[in-house]
């Protein structure tokens, strides 16, 4: 059986791309694909077979009725995200607290990573989403726009920029007042001292972040086109033991870079980080699985109807296909 997947070049997944991990009986073309483009092809166009997708799309196509893709809990990229809040010097705003009736540029008000931030915001600061005015858009290139049509209620505003403009651009024009910026934007890598982020110390307040509440926050997981699920369910579960074994022998390769005795990585603090995540996260560090992710998984349905995105409250069973509900 010949199929196709999609996905971006994560270590996670790169044994399947090239060939050290296989499903028995299928074939696989691989492509390798930012997921700029992926995820409106996932929604817009269903391109691959088995791709990857984002979870806030994914939760707002089902509630929605529907996705063409069915999912395994196989969680591809996670990501904590206090280190994307950024303000203009000197625009009065000290702590996200402060977000409260500001315009605020995000690249798309459904991205996932801009779901764990309102989460954040809503949870830690009591900031809600509706007491914020958005701007969307491109962060500091290019142009970017919703894949999925919103609907929102009377009063909310989100409303995206000029095509040619920036966030960054914006924010530094004082027409905008902060950023929720899934990757820190030029002026600021650069060395600007006009943005400033509003965490400096953000990995100190990840890690606490997750002693409250346990959450390695998921970006993208995996879907298998529903029609081959439908006919062949077995390779479902066998797609998500692929997924496994990959990820598995990614860790045990950046395990074996970390123990090793010469700088194989060009990350001088490998090793302090490889213990400081294990101390806070624990050994499995990146966990795939329902069981081990149900309330995070929870956590994010719940955000998606908190702020105006599905349509109604998706369980997180919901998600994926029943033959990997209990792996």
């Amino acid at each position: 059986m010949e199929l196709t997947l999609g996905t971006w070049d994560h270590d996670r997944v790169m044994a399947l791309h090239d060939g050290r991990v296989d499903v028995p009986g299928v074939s696989l073309h691989c492509e390798v694909h930012p997921t700029s483009k992926l995820f409106p092809w996932a929604v817009g166009e269903a391109r691959f077979d088995i791709t990857e997708m984002s979870v806030s799309s994914y939760i707002l196509q089902l509630s929605r009725g529907g996705s063409d893709y069915t999912a395994i809990p196989a969680f591809v990229s996670r990501a904590f995200r206090h280190s994307g809040f950024f303000a203009r010097a000197g625009s009065g705003i000290e702590s996200p607290s402060d977000f409260a009736g500001r315009r605020i540029g995000v690249p798309e008000y459904q991205m996932t990573a801009a779901v764990w931030m309102r989460g954040i915001l809503a949870d830690e600061y009591g900031v809600t989403c509706d007491s914020i005015h958005w701007r969307t858009g491109a962060l500091d290139k290019g142009v970017r726009r919703e894949r999925l049509e919103l609907n929102l209620p009377d009063g909310m505003i989100v409303e995206p920029i000029e095509e040619g403009d920036t966030l960054q651009d914006m924010l530094l024009r004082g027409e905008i007042d902060g950023l929720l910026a899934p990757k820190p934007p030029q002026e600021f890598l650069d060395g600007s001292d006009d943005l400033v982020r509003l965490i400096p110390d953000f990995e100190t307040a990840e890690q606490a972040y997750h002693k409250r509440t346990g959450f390695f926050p998921i970006m993208h997981l995996i879907g298998i086109r529903k029609s081959i699920a439908e006919a062949r369910p077995e390779l479902v579960a066998a797609f998500y033991q692929a997924f496994v074994q990959a990820k598995n022998m990614a860790l045990e390769r950046l395990r074996s870079i970390w123990l090793g005795n010469s700088n194989r990585l060009s990350l001088p603090w490998l090793g302090a980080s490889m213990e400081r995540t294990i101390a806070t996260l624990g050994p499995d560090f990146w966990s795939y699985g329902l069981a081990a992710n149900r309330a995070e998984i929870d956590a994010i349905c719940r955000y998606s109807v908190e702020q105006f995105l599905a349509a109604k409250r998706v369980r997180p069973e919901a998600l994926f296909h029943p033959s990997v509900l209990e792996t």
